[in-house]
């Protein structure tokens, strides 16, 4: 399997198909580079080339303790980017991968992107605080951590049968295979690094990374995202950026690369070539 070796020991396997403008995908939590499916076959029939890897402690790379952080997935970002030799790459970052994805290119900057788009994403800042009125008690959070510590399985498979997808609103046709292949990326990675990783994606606080950032980048969320609730998340990315275009999806849930990926497609293809 490719993989690379971070400065701190820890190998990171990556997807790398194609040729042409690099498109890289960051995935959600706690899920693997599988997640980037639709559109990696999209996007590689149309003359590009993709690339993903599994985040440290997700899907195929090593289950390390440490390191379950946003500095450190920045930094294994980067250290794939470096290797590849990427040059005018288009970033895309789902959910938690926007987070790593906004924080790459403030930590790294920008010599080597294009674009970036964030969808679904975390940024700027999950958590409430007094700055941040609008966002989730930290109890929420906490409470996601008791689930995953008791029972990982069972937790993980009532997250993709129920909100991840918006399988749970009346109406919905919940896909089975869609929930098993949640389910399978998220039992590959480690317990320790999806504990961790919930501190990263919900207290990481994105608000100066996004005033850094040169490059365009288009904000894409659903207004029916009951994982990243859309008010305190999306319009104030957009907001915040230099050259911030938001795109709002009635109804879409916060799976919806997955859901809707016709359209969430063919949007990020018409942003690329712009």
């Amino acid at each position: 399997m490719p993989t690379i070796t971070t400065k701190d020991g820890v190998e990171i396997f990556f997807k790398d198909w194609g040729s042409g403008q690099p498109i890289v995908f960051s995935h959600g939590w706690p899920l693997s580079s599988d997640d980037w499916d639709a559109q990696m076959m999209y996007f590689v029939t149309r003359g590009y080339r993709v690339i993903a890897h599994d985040r440290r402690g997700h899907g195929r790379s090593a289950q390390v303790a440490d390191g379950h952080d946003m500095d450190h997935y920045a930094d294994d970002l980067a250290a794939v980017t470096a290797h590849l030799d990427l040059k005018n790459a288009i970033h895309v970052g789902h959910s938690t991968g926007g987070g790593e994805v906004v924080h790459y290119i403030a930590r790294h900057g920008e010599s080597r992107v294009a674009k970036a788009a964030i969808l679904s994403a975390v940024p700027p800042l999950m958590v409430q605080t007094a700055a941040n009125p609008g966002g989730l008690p930290k109890s929420v959070f906490d409470d996601l951590q008791k689930q995953l510590a008791a029972s990982r399985t069972q937790f993980y498979r009532d997250l993709a049968s129920g909100p991840f997808y918006g399988f749970n609103r009346p109406g919905a046709k919940p896909s089975e295979a869609v929930i098993q292949n949640w389910w399978r990326q998220g039992m590959m990675g480690g317990a320790k690094a999806h504990y961790d990783g919930i501190v990263a994606f919900s207290q990481t606080d994105f608000t100066e990374d996004l005033k850094k950032i040169n490059v365009p980048v288009l904000v894409m969320h659903g207004d029916d995202d009951q994982i990243v609730p859309y008010a305190d998340s999306g319009p104030l990315s957009a907001k915040l950026l230099k050259k911030g275009t938001l795109k709002t999806y009635k109804g879409f849930p916060h799976g919806m690369p997955t859901t809707h990926a016709e359209t969430i497609n063919a949007d990020l293809l018409a942003f690329f070539k712009e």
